[in-house]
Protein backbone atom coordinates (compact mmCIF):
# COMPACT_ATOMS: atom_id res chain seq x y z
CA UNK A 1 0.00 0.00 0.00
CA UNK A 2 1.59 3.29 -1.04
CA UNK A 3 1.93 6.16 1.40
CA UNK A 4 -0.85 8.31 -0.07
CA UNK A 5 -3.38 5.46 -0.02
CA UNK A 6 -2.24 4.52 3.48
CA UNK A 7 -2.78 8.08 4.74
CA UNK A 8 -6.23 8.23 3.14
CA UNK A 9 -7.18 4.90 4.71
CA UNK A 10 -5.95 6.08 8.10
CA UNK A 11 -7.88 9.34 7.87
CA UNK A 12 -11.07 7.49 6.91
CA UNK A 13 -10.58 5.09 9.82
CA UNK A 14 -10.03 7.95 12.25
CA UNK A 15 -13.09 9.80 11.02
CA UNK A 16 -15.17 6.65 11.51
CA UNK A 17 -13.72 6.07 14.98
CA UNK A 18 -14.15 9.62 16.21
CA UNK A 19 -17.63 9.92 14.71
CA UNK A 20 -18.63 6.82 16.68
CA UNK A 21 -17.12 8.30 19.82
CA UNK A 22 -19.06 11.53 19.38
CA UNK A 23 -22.30 9.62 19.23
CA UNK A 24 -21.70 8.50 22.81
CA UNK A 25 -22.38 12.08 24.00
CA UNK A 26 -19.78 12.08 26.80
CA UNK A 27 -19.65 15.89 26.80
CA UNK A 28 -22.45 18.22 25.79
CA UNK A 29 -22.03 19.45 22.23
CA UNK A 30 -21.62 23.12 21.39
CA UNK A 31 -23.52 24.78 18.54
CA UNK A 32 -22.18 23.92 15.09
CA UNK A 33 -21.10 27.45 14.28
CA UNK A 34 -18.63 27.28 17.19
CA UNK A 35 -16.88 24.23 15.71
CA UNK A 36 -15.74 25.73 12.42
CA UNK A 37 -11.98 25.68 11.98
CA UNK A 38 -10.29 28.70 10.40
CA UNK A 39 -9.63 28.43 6.65
CA UNK A 40 -6.17 28.21 5.12
CA UNK A 41 -4.65 31.72 5.32
CA UNK A 42 -3.83 33.58 2.13
CA UNK A 43 -0.26 33.67 0.81
CA UNK A 44 0.31 37.29 1.87
CA UNK A 45 -0.81 36.55 5.43
CA UNK A 46 1.39 33.45 5.58
CA UNK A 47 4.32 35.54 4.39
CA UNK A 48 4.18 37.58 7.59
CA UNK A 49 6.52 36.01 10.19
CA UNK A 50 4.87 34.62 13.31
CA UNK A 51 5.64 36.25 16.63
CA UNK A 52 5.11 35.47 20.28
CA UNK A 53 4.94 37.47 23.46
CA UNK A 54 5.05 36.81 27.18
CA UNK A 55 1.89 37.74 29.09
CA UNK A 56 0.97 37.68 32.77
CA UNK A 57 -2.13 36.92 34.78
CA UNK A 58 -3.05 36.74 38.46
CA UNK A 59 -3.25 33.14 39.65
CA UNK A 60 -5.42 32.32 42.63
CA UNK A 61 -4.35 28.68 42.38
CA UNK A 62 -0.66 29.59 42.78
CA UNK A 63 -1.17 32.70 44.89
CA UNK A 64 0.57 35.26 42.70
CA UNK A 65 1.40 36.50 39.23
CA UNK A 66 2.09 33.86 36.56
CA UNK A 67 3.38 34.15 33.01
CA UNK A 68 2.73 32.36 29.73
CA UNK A 69 3.88 32.69 26.14
CA UNK A 70 1.39 33.11 23.30
CA UNK A 71 1.65 32.97 19.53
CA UNK A 72 -1.48 34.06 17.72
CA UNK A 73 -2.26 32.40 14.37
CA UNK A 74 -1.82 34.02 10.97
CA UNK A 75 -4.88 36.04 10.06
CA UNK A 76 -6.02 36.50 13.65
CA UNK A 77 -6.27 40.28 13.42
CA UNK A 78 -7.72 40.23 9.90
CA UNK A 79 -10.61 37.89 10.86
CA UNK A 80 -12.21 39.33 14.01
CA UNK A 81 -15.19 36.93 13.89
CA UNK A 82 -13.12 33.77 13.57
CA UNK A 83 -12.49 31.47 16.54
CA UNK A 84 -9.46 29.22 16.78
CA UNK A 85 -8.32 25.89 18.25
CA UNK A 86 -5.81 26.03 21.09
CA UNK A 87 -2.56 24.15 21.75
CA UNK A 88 -0.73 24.19 25.10
CA UNK A 89 3.00 23.33 24.99
CA UNK A 90 4.61 22.49 28.33
CA UNK A 91 8.32 22.89 29.10
CA UNK A 92 10.43 20.33 30.93
CA UNK A 93 12.77 20.48 33.90
CA UNK A 94 14.63 23.72 34.53
CA UNK A 95 12.36 25.28 31.91
CA UNK A 96 10.52 28.51 31.22
CA UNK A 97 7.46 29.53 29.15
CA UNK A 98 9.65 30.89 26.33
CA UNK A 99 11.63 27.66 25.84
CA UNK A 100 9.45 26.29 23.04
CA UNK A 101 9.72 29.61 21.17
CA UNK A 102 13.44 30.12 21.81
CA UNK A 103 15.46 29.68 18.61
CA UNK A 104 18.20 27.86 20.48
CA UNK A 105 15.72 25.39 21.95
CA UNK A 106 12.25 24.62 20.61
CA UNK A 107 12.20 27.02 17.64
CA UNK A 108 8.44 26.38 17.50
CA UNK A 109 7.57 29.43 15.39
CA UNK A 110 9.47 27.97 12.44
CA UNK A 111 7.67 24.65 12.81
CA UNK A 112 4.29 26.36 13.07
CA UNK A 113 4.96 28.44 9.94
CA UNK A 114 5.80 25.29 7.99
CA UNK A 115 2.71 23.45 9.20
CA UNK A 116 0.40 26.38 8.48
CA UNK A 117 1.89 26.82 5.01
CA UNK A 118 1.48 23.14 4.12
CA UNK A 119 -2.00 22.95 5.65
CA UNK A 120 -1.01 20.23 8.12
CA UNK A 121 -2.19 22.31 11.08
CA UNK A 122 -5.12 24.73 11.05
CA UNK A 123 -4.18 28.19 12.34
CA UNK A 124 -4.16 27.82 16.12
CA UNK A 125 -3.57 29.80 19.29
CA UNK A 126 -0.40 28.36 20.85
CA UNK A 127 0.15 28.83 24.58
CA UNK A 128 3.31 27.95 26.53
CA UNK A 129 2.46 27.94 30.26
CA UNK A 130 4.81 28.36 33.18
CA UNK A 131 4.86 24.85 34.63
CA UNK A 132 7.12 25.60 37.59
CA UNK A 133 5.82 25.16 41.11
CA UNK A 134 6.55 27.32 44.14
CA UNK A 135 10.12 26.00 44.33
CA UNK A 136 10.86 27.88 41.11
CA UNK A 137 13.04 26.55 38.33
CA UNK A 138 16.11 24.46 39.06
CA UNK A 139 18.23 21.94 37.18
CA UNK A 140 18.01 19.68 40.22
CA UNK A 141 14.33 18.84 39.95
CA UNK A 142 11.51 18.57 37.47
CA UNK A 143 8.43 20.78 37.74
CA UNK A 144 5.56 19.10 39.54
CA UNK A 145 2.61 19.17 37.16
CA UNK A 146 0.29 18.18 40.00
CA UNK A 147 -1.85 19.72 42.70
CA UNK A 148 0.58 19.05 45.52
CA UNK A 149 2.49 20.51 48.45
CA UNK A 150 4.41 22.92 46.22
CA UNK A 151 1.36 24.42 44.55
CA UNK A 152 -1.73 23.58 42.51
CA UNK A 153 0.09 23.51 39.19
CA UNK A 154 -2.35 21.12 37.52
CA UNK A 155 -5.27 23.42 38.33
CA UNK A 156 -3.28 26.53 37.40
CA UNK A 157 -2.33 25.18 33.97
CA UNK A 158 -5.24 22.89 33.13
CA UNK A 159 -8.17 25.00 34.30
CA UNK A 160 -7.26 28.49 35.49
CA UNK A 161 -5.06 29.38 32.51
CA UNK A 162 -7.62 27.81 30.17
CA UNK A 163 -10.21 30.30 31.44
CA UNK A 164 -7.75 33.18 31.06
CA UNK A 165 -7.08 32.17 27.45
CA UNK A 166 -10.79 31.81 26.73
CA UNK A 167 -11.37 35.31 28.11
CA UNK A 168 -8.48 37.02 26.31
CA UNK A 169 -8.57 35.31 22.91
CA UNK A 170 -11.13 34.05 20.41
CA UNK A 171 -11.05 30.33 21.07
CA UNK A 172 -13.20 27.42 19.96
CA UNK A 173 -14.82 26.41 23.26
CA UNK A 174 -15.24 22.67 22.74
CA UNK A 175 -12.45 20.50 24.29
CA UNK A 176 -12.18 18.59 21.01
CA UNK A 177 -10.34 21.65 19.70
CA UNK A 178 -7.95 21.94 22.63
CA UNK A 179 -4.66 20.01 22.78
CA UNK A 180 -1.96 19.85 25.43
CA UNK A 181 1.52 18.42 25.01
CA UNK A 182 5.08 18.75 26.19
CA UNK A 183 8.58 17.35 26.43
CA UNK A 184 10.26 15.17 29.07
CA UNK A 185 8.64 15.97 32.44
CA UNK A 186 6.39 18.31 30.47
CA UNK A 187 5.37 15.29 28.39
CA UNK A 188 4.27 13.54 31.56
CA UNK A 189 2.79 16.82 32.79
CA UNK A 190 0.72 17.35 29.65
CA UNK A 191 -0.86 13.91 29.89
CA UNK A 192 -1.37 14.23 33.64
CA UNK A 193 -2.85 17.74 33.49
CA UNK A 194 -4.99 16.76 30.50
CA UNK A 195 -6.42 13.69 32.22
CA UNK A 196 -7.33 15.78 35.25
CA UNK A 197 -9.03 18.40 33.07
CA UNK A 198 -11.02 16.42 30.52
CA UNK A 199 -13.64 19.15 30.30
CA UNK A 200 -10.93 21.34 28.75
CA UNK A 201 -8.74 18.98 26.66
CA UNK A 202 -9.29 15.87 24.55
CA UNK A 203 -5.99 15.71 22.60
CA UNK A 204 -2.82 14.90 24.55
CA UNK A 205 0.73 14.47 23.28
CA UNK A 206 4.07 13.64 24.83
CA UNK A 207 7.67 13.78 23.61
CA UNK A 208 10.08 11.66 25.69
CA UNK A 209 7.69 11.63 28.63
CA UNK A 210 7.14 9.21 31.48
CA UNK A 211 3.81 7.98 32.83
CA UNK A 212 4.41 6.88 36.40
CA UNK A 213 5.13 9.60 38.95
CA UNK A 214 6.68 9.25 42.37
CA UNK A 215 3.81 11.24 43.90
CA UNK A 216 1.53 8.23 43.45
CA UNK A 217 -1.18 6.71 41.24
CA UNK A 218 -3.36 9.83 41.11
CA UNK A 219 -0.68 11.60 39.08
CA UNK A 220 0.57 8.53 37.21
CA UNK A 221 -1.33 8.44 33.90
CA UNK A 222 -0.64 4.73 33.39
CA UNK A 223 -2.74 4.07 36.51
CA UNK A 224 -5.04 7.07 36.68
CA UNK A 225 -6.39 6.64 33.16
CA UNK A 226 -7.98 3.34 34.21
CA UNK A 227 -10.29 5.22 36.58
CA UNK A 228 -11.57 7.69 34.00
CA UNK A 229 -15.18 7.00 32.91
CA UNK A 230 -15.32 4.95 29.72
CA UNK A 231 -17.28 7.63 27.87
CA UNK A 232 -14.48 10.12 28.54
CA UNK A 233 -11.84 7.57 27.56
CA UNK A 234 -13.48 7.23 24.14
CA UNK A 235 -13.04 10.92 23.45
CA UNK A 236 -9.30 10.92 24.12
CA UNK A 237 -6.71 10.99 21.34
CA UNK A 238 -3.12 10.57 22.44
CA UNK A 239 0.22 10.84 20.63
CA UNK A 240 3.52 9.55 22.08
CA UNK A 241 7.04 9.60 20.69
CA UNK A 242 10.45 8.82 22.15
CA UNK A 243 14.04 8.76 20.90
CA UNK A 244 15.40 5.23 20.57
CA UNK A 245 18.39 6.15 22.77
CA UNK A 246 16.03 6.96 25.68
CA UNK A 247 15.62 3.39 26.86
CA UNK A 248 13.77 4.22 30.08
CA UNK A 249 11.32 6.51 28.31
CA UNK A 250 10.73 3.94 25.58
CA UNK A 251 9.90 1.34 28.22
CA UNK A 252 7.51 3.76 29.93
CA UNK A 253 5.80 4.64 26.65
CA UNK A 254 5.46 0.98 25.64
CA UNK A 255 3.75 0.13 28.93
CA UNK A 256 1.46 3.15 28.68
CA UNK A 257 0.65 2.28 25.06
CA UNK A 258 -0.32 -1.23 26.16
CA UNK A 259 -2.73 0.19 28.73
CA UNK A 260 -4.22 2.52 26.12
CA UNK A 261 -4.64 -0.46 23.80
CA UNK A 262 -6.27 -2.48 26.57
CA UNK A 263 -8.85 0.25 27.17
CA UNK A 264 -9.27 0.92 23.44
CA UNK A 265 -8.14 4.53 23.74
CA UNK A 266 -7.07 5.89 20.37
CA UNK A 267 -3.34 6.63 20.29
CA UNK A 268 -0.15 6.58 18.25
CA UNK A 269 3.27 5.61 19.60
CA UNK A 270 6.34 6.41 17.50
CA UNK A 271 10.07 5.79 18.02
CA UNK A 272 12.64 7.89 16.18
CA UNK A 273 16.43 8.09 16.14
CA UNK A 274 17.66 10.47 18.82
CA UNK A 275 17.81 11.09 22.53
CA UNK A 276 16.73 13.47 25.30
CA UNK A 277 17.77 16.68 23.55
CA UNK A 278 16.29 19.86 22.12
CA UNK A 279 17.44 18.72 18.70
CA UNK A 280 15.15 15.70 18.99
CA UNK A 281 12.20 17.72 20.29
CA UNK A 282 12.64 20.40 17.60
CA UNK A 283 12.63 17.77 14.88
CA UNK A 284 9.54 15.94 16.10
CA UNK A 285 7.30 18.78 17.21
CA UNK A 286 6.04 18.76 13.62
CA UNK A 287 4.99 15.11 14.03
CA UNK A 288 2.91 15.72 17.14
CA UNK A 289 1.35 18.89 15.76
CA UNK A 290 0.51 17.14 12.49
CA UNK A 291 -1.34 14.56 14.60
CA UNK A 292 -3.09 17.41 16.43
CA UNK A 293 -4.09 19.01 13.13
CA UNK A 294 -5.59 15.73 11.93
CA UNK A 295 -7.61 15.41 15.12
CA UNK A 296 -8.90 18.99 14.81
CA UNK A 297 -10.16 18.27 11.28
CA UNK A 298 -11.69 14.93 12.22
CA UNK A 299 -13.46 16.61 15.13
CA UNK A 300 -14.91 19.20 12.79
CA UNK A 301 -16.20 16.46 10.47
CA UNK A 302 -17.74 14.66 13.44
CA UNK A 303 -19.36 17.84 14.74
CA UNK A 304 -20.81 18.58 11.33
CA UNK A 305 -22.18 15.04 11.05
CA UNK A 306 -23.72 15.36 14.52
CA UNK A 307 -25.59 18.51 13.50
CA UNK A 308 -26.88 17.33 10.14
Amino acid sequence: MNNRISQTFLLFSLITLVSCNYSQGAIAQKPLQQAILPPQPSADILATPLTYKIATYDSQAMGGSRTYGVSLPPGYEQNPQQRYPVIFLLHGGHGEPQDWFNQGKGHALKTLEQLYTTGKLPPSIVITPDGNDKRGSSRYWDPQYIDGPNGKVSTAVGNELVKVVQTRYRTLPNPDFWAIGGLSSGGWGAVNVGLHNLNNFSILFSHSGYFQDKSGPKNSPITYIKDIPSQAQKRLRIYLDTGISDTEEIDEAKKFSQVLEQFKIYHLFRKYPGSHTWQYWREHLADSLTFVGEQFRISQIAHMADHM
